[in-house]
């Protein structure tokens, strides 16, 4: 019998297909909740710490607001410079004072592994949202959410990724769980940002398939097309980023070229990779995408806290 046993959202490979196929049931569930007016109040006396050593807005803003509809509490704490981190203290001992104060905690730090490590020094649960270049996974699991949500499926679906597969933990992240579904990849980007060899490595019998070019034009092939910056804030030098930085661009005249009715998702923000005339067509899905997290997240904070909302 099916169990759902995460306490830690860490990584997207803890989760199997049950895992995924149940946190979008219980997703549509919560979505229903709170468009009825009924999840407010029923994390009434918890209380979240949102620990952003590293700058966000969708993420951040996110769980707040997950947290607060929910009927929940929060403190935070946004940047080193407004922590004892930058006095020295280790992100060990920084969990060990929060796990006094509260319930839960979200982290996003710069350095990969962190979330490993603030997880390991306490016992309250612990979402990793976002660290360096590794991993994302709540932002994988609304992406995952959103395409079924603007798709209706997931089996069978052609799915493009645009832009810096190199370091785009979001991709990273998304890859690992739609490895478990009868899809097809377009990773699309140039040779120097192309998705590295451990993720390769991570879909080897899962029934995904894939395959790499440089040429946007297989955008075209795809029903659904995940887009995403190039990362200037990843690349140990300057001179490569502007290079790359402008060397794919979608925008209205390459999506209405298309034969097929593509969805666009992006996690954002966006630079200049995906035009602003994109935004008024109705399979620009990405403004929606960032509506979905905050019940993606609703649901999450109620399963890593035990509280079921059923």
């Amino acid at each position: 019998m099916y169990s759902y046993s995460h306490k830690n959202i860490l990584d997207t490979l803890q989760f199997s297909k049950e895992d995924l196929n149940f946190l979008i049931e219980k997703t549509q569930a919560m979505n229903l909740l709170q468009e009825s007016g009924k999840a407010f109040g029923i994390l009434n006396g918890k209380l979240l710490a949102s620990l952003f050593f590293e700058a966000s807005t969708r993420t951040r803003l996110s769980f707040e607001a997950a947290m607060e509809r929910l009927g929940g509490r929060l403190i935070s704490t946004v940047g080193f410079q407004f922590s004892s981190i930058s006095k020295g203290e280790t992100l060990y001992d920084t969990m060990k004072m929060i796990e006094a104060y509260v319930d839960i905690a979200v982290i996003r730090h710069p350095v990969e592994g962190s979330s490993r490590i603030a997880a390991g020094a306490v016992n309250i649960p612990v979402i990793n949202a976002g660290d360096g270049a590794g991993q994302h996974p709540t932002q994988a699991l609304l992406d995952l959410y959103t395409i079924v949500s603007e798709k209706g499926k997931i089996d069978g679906l052609n799915i493009a990724f645009i832009g810096d597969l190199k370091y785009g933990r979001t991709i990273h992240s998304l890859i690992n769980l739609l490895r478990h579904y009868p899809v097809h990849l377009y990773l699309i980007s140039p040779e120097e940002l192309r998705l590295p060899e451990k993720y390769k490595k991570n879909l080897e019998g899962y029934p995904m398939t894939w395959e790499e070019t440089t040429d946007i034009k297989a955008f075209w092939d795809a029903d659904v097309a995940y887009v995403t910056r190039i990362q200037e804030e990843r690349f140990p030098d300057h001179r490569e980023y502007e290079k790359l930085k402008d060397i794919y661009k979608v925008n209205k005249e390459l999506v209405l070229a298309s034969k097929k009715d593509t969805t666009i998702l992006h996690p954002l923000p966006r630079v200049n990779e995906l035009s602003t005339d994109v935004d008024d067509l109705p399979n620009a899905a990405y403004f929606r995408q960032a509506k979905y997290g905050v019940v993606v997240r609703m649901a999450l904070l109620c399963l890593s806290l035990g509280v079921d909302f059923d």
